[in-house]
């Protein structure tokens, strides 16, 4: 209980028993009896002192001296404890002993091993001192002699007196000179060795000094990372490059650092040869926070590049097409490559059964409605030993595009032109391709075995156009031909070798590939295929190239016979899987070195493209919009949804949908593609309420049940004629209907009476015709048209009628006009709805 609460402390005051009051809390106390025990002395049995006559002076000091000894410790204990201190104490002493011999021998190994490397280092530094005075001495006898040999050209008579009394007196010189010098390196070597023990010592102090600290473990030092292999050996070789004269500085390379618009900072330091953390380091010095993923401008980099001691090379996004192959083949390297023939013509005139007989196959049976529909590449060797690459062409008017690309591939057009129907749009239009390629004309007059076969007419036609054959003593080739009986091909191959062999047609097979895409899919177990005929160079197996806006690697290539091939020569057409995208047909593919040059370059055109569709959808201002709207707003648009399979069958389509159409409605493709009708066309047919056309294509599971579902019609097609026709009537369909006016009677107004209830009424004789009460009728005063409408009431007599035939009387009264007088004449007509139709 503490002073400071006012009650009374626990204690006894004197001696003997006592009583002691204590308080509790709530008021509570309490006497308490206590009673005082005095302490127990033990006197010790006289004689005792002296018992022990090994202990000690403290010890018998204690024993004698009963006032110095424990209480309560009898003379055997006491005897015991100090038996068992001295033991103590001579085991400590023991021990001692044991820590000082074993000091003693570290202390002396650890001398030996000094005295070992202070040998071993003596040694070195003797080796190294010989070695630099048999240097010396070399150098010093290769001086003197060089020195001789000047005085001897000097003067000869001369240097041969002095020679013997000077060499005596530079000797002691030398010596005399260095004399000291071992000794001073005696004594660096002493200085040395007190540092290098003393550093020594410092480092065993430093690993003895025990448990590893956390300031130790963050400042480095022991216990933390360790160095590498490497690390030290490079220590080691700047040590000794320092014994050997110092080291000397490397020189900094500077290099010309290629810089676009925009680059990645860790490929701004890989350019520079510099590490990516000083680059970011120096952009934060410049007040740029950037990590090595982040993208910085062209000046930014600029600056970072001068500041690394490096020059700058500016270059622009389309730079990276340089890497392109574009050098000029020597004509050494040149060897001949088979022709390419492109076959066109009109439609059903026989260009794909041509072909068939001379390949020897049936490519007519497998096409829908007999019709050639996609443009094919074949190669084939004929009976000489001779090797052909042909394409054959639609002939169908929508597919413009694949003619066009088929005579810029070419080296020679075989027009084929059907004896029995003469020259056709198609033809005209083949022949107009020829001539924009400047590729020369073999006119082969097909179906000869026919009795309404007359070549004549063909060639006259042929006149027309600028072509002129050889008959009609012309330059251009004609052969009659038949598919059907194989007649006259032996003559037409003469005359594609002939032409051929005139053309001298030459490639360098031993360069990167460059060809044309011919034909481009998406085929569902394959990915995207491209039709590829191959121009100059061998694409290989493996070959990275870039095509139009994709790029990819040659996974695999199967010719036209759907073999696998490894590699492709000059005029070879191929079928490449491996692209990444469906190309577009037409674009140019060129072989590069690496997949990221090919990426690079793949996402700079598909950039340039996204920003020329943007830059025209920008160029148009607010007020050309307001007039277009202005325009469309009696416009009915029909939109449609396509895929077809393969890219040529879908441009065809589109351009075939383009041309549908005319003032008041139009056909507009909302998205067309290449593959099968998938989920996401069936969502945008949804959205835009139209219907999914597929050319040769079906829909998957996903899609025809969201097609179910969302009540989107999906209609199928195989030939573009029938696809082209429905759409034609679907557009029809939303044209206003025309009204027709058909004139069937005039009447002419004899006199006029007024009738109560009625009004005025015109009393007429039918002149011409039938009077109908249906119809529409025109009131004409002085051929003039005054009025339009309808009749309110036609009687004859009293009587209402239908209709008056000619010649007769009757009474007419018109609906809400009553200005009519006699002498005016009454037009009588019906109209008729007519529906109209697109050409």
């Amino acid at each position: 209980m503490s002073d400071s609460d006012g009650k009374k402390t626990l204690g006894l005051g004197g001696r003997g028993p006592g009583q002691v009051k204590q308080s509790f809390s709530h008021g509570r106390t309490k006497n308490v009896v206590v009673e005082t025990k005095r302490k127990r002395v033990v006197v010790p049995k006289p004689g005792s002192a002296g018992g022990s006559g090994t202990s000690k002076p403290s010890a018998g000091a204690a024993g004698g001296d009963p006032r110095k000894r424990p209480a309560g410790i009898s003379d055997a204990e006491l005897e015991r404890r100090m038996k068992a201190l001295a033991a103590a104490k001579a085991a400590e002493a023991d021990e001692a002993e044991k820590r000082a011999a074993e000091e003693k021998a570290r202390a002396e190994e650890r001398e030996r091993r000094r005295a070992e490397a202070e040998a071993k280092e003596r040694e070195e530094q003797e080796r190294a001192e010989r070695a630099k005075a048999k240097a010396e001495e070399e150098e010093r006898k290769k001086r003197e002699a060089e020195e001789a040999k000047k005085r001897e050209r000097a003067a000869p008579a001369a240097a041969a007196a002095a020679a013997p009394a000077a060499a005596p007196g530079e000797a002691p010189a030398q010596n005399r000179g260095s004399k000291p010098a071992p000794k001073r390196r005696e004594d660096d070597r002493g200085g040395d060795r007190r540092d290098n023990r003393g550093n020594r010592g410092r480092d065993d102090g430093a690993r003895r000094s025990g448990k590893l600290t956390l300031n130790q473990a963050l400042s480095g030092g022991e216990g933390g990372r360790q160095k590498s292999l490497a690390a030290m050996k490079r220590k080691q070789e700047r040590a000794r490059q320092k014994a050997m004269g110092g080291a000397q500085e490397r020189e900094k390379v500077t290099r010309t650092v290629q810089l676009p618009e925009a680059i990645v900072v860790s490929e701004l330091a890989n350019r520079m040869s510099e590490r990516v953390a000083d680059v970011v380091k120096s952009l934060m010095q410049n007040g740029i926070m950037a990590t090595q993923n982040q993208s910085i401008d062209a000046d930014t980099a600029e600056l970072i590049i001068e500041e690394f001691g490096h020059n700058v090379q500016r270059v622009s996004d389309a730079d990276v097409e340089d890497v392109i192959d574009t050098v000029e083949d020597k004509d050494e390297d040149l060897q001949g490559r088979p022709p390419v023939i492109t076959i066109m013509g009109h439609v059903d005139h026989g260009k794909t059964s041509l072909l068939d007989a001379i390949r020897n196959a049936n490519v007519t049976g497998g096409e829908a409605g007999g019709i050639t529909q996609h443009i094919g590449a074949y190669q084939v060797t004929t009976e000489s030993g001779a090797v052909l690459s042909l394409l054959d062409t639609p002939g169908h008017a929508a597919f413009t595009s694949m003619r066009a690309r088929g005579a810029q591939v070419t080296d020679i057009v075989v027009l084929v032109v059907a004896a029995d129907d003469a020259v056709m749009p198609q033809t005209i239009e083949a022949i107009n391709h020829a001539k924009a390629a400047e590729v020369p004309m073999i006119v082969a007059i097909n179906k000869i075995d026919l009795p309404a076969a007359n070549a004549d007419k063909v060639r006259t036609d042929l006149l027309q156009h600028e072509v002129i054959v050889e008959k009609m003593s012309g330059e251009v080739q004609d052969v009659e031909v038949s598919a059907q009986t194989g007649q006259g091909l032996d003559a037409l191959l003469e005359a594609i070798a002939l032409q051929a062999e005139i053309l001298e047609l030459k490639a360098n097979p031993d360069r990167a590939a460059s060809g044309a895409v011919i034909e481009a899919q998406l085929d569902v177990g394959r990915g995207p295929v491209a039709t590829v005929l191959v121009q100059n160079g061998t694409l290989r197996q493996g070959d990275i190239f870039v095509v139009g806006e994709q790029w990819g690697k040659v996974r695999a290539m199967e010719n036209d016979k759907g073999e696998r091939v490894k590699e492709a020569g000059p005029s070879v057409p191929v079928e490449v899987l491996g692209l990444n995208g469906t190309p577009e047909a037409g674009d140019v593919l060129n072989v590069v070195d690496t997949e990221a040059q090919a990426r690079e370059i793949a996402e700079y055109r598909e950039s340039a493209a996204k920003e020329k569709r943007a830059a025209a959808g920008a160029a148009t201002t607010l007020e050309q919009l307001m007039q277009k709207a202005k325009e469309d707003e009696n416009v009915t648009e029909m939109p449609i949804v396509v895929k077809a399979d393969v890219q040529g069958s879908a441009e065809a389509i589109v351009q075939a949908m383009e041309k549908i159409g005319n003032e008041e409605v139009r056909v507009r493709v909302l998205h067309s593609g290449v593959g099968a009708i998938t989920e996401s066309d069936i969502g945008l047919a949804e959205a835009s309420g139209s219907p999914v056309f597929g050319f040769n294509v079906r829909a998957n599971a996903p899609a025809r049940n969201a097609a179910n579902q969302k009540g989107v019609e999906i209609r199928y097609y195989s030939v573009i004629y029938d696809l082209v026709d429905d759409v034609k009537a679907a557009a029809s369909g939303l044209l206003s209907a025309e009204v027709r006016e058909n004139f069937i009677g005039y009447a002419e107004i004899r006199e006029v009476f007024k009738v109560s209830g009625v009004g005025r009424v015109a009393g007429c004789l039918v002149t011409e015709g039938v009077a109908r009460r249906s119809a529409g009728v025109r009131l004409l005063r002085d051929d003039v048209v005054i009025h339009e409408g309808t009749l309110k009431t036609l009687k004859r007599f009293k009587d209402e009628v239908a209709e008056v035939i000619s010649g007769q009387e009757c009474g007419m009264a018109f609906e809400n006009y009553e200005d009519i007088r006699a002498g005016d004449v009454i037009e009588i007509f019906e109209r008729e709805e007519v529906e109209r139709t697109l050409s």
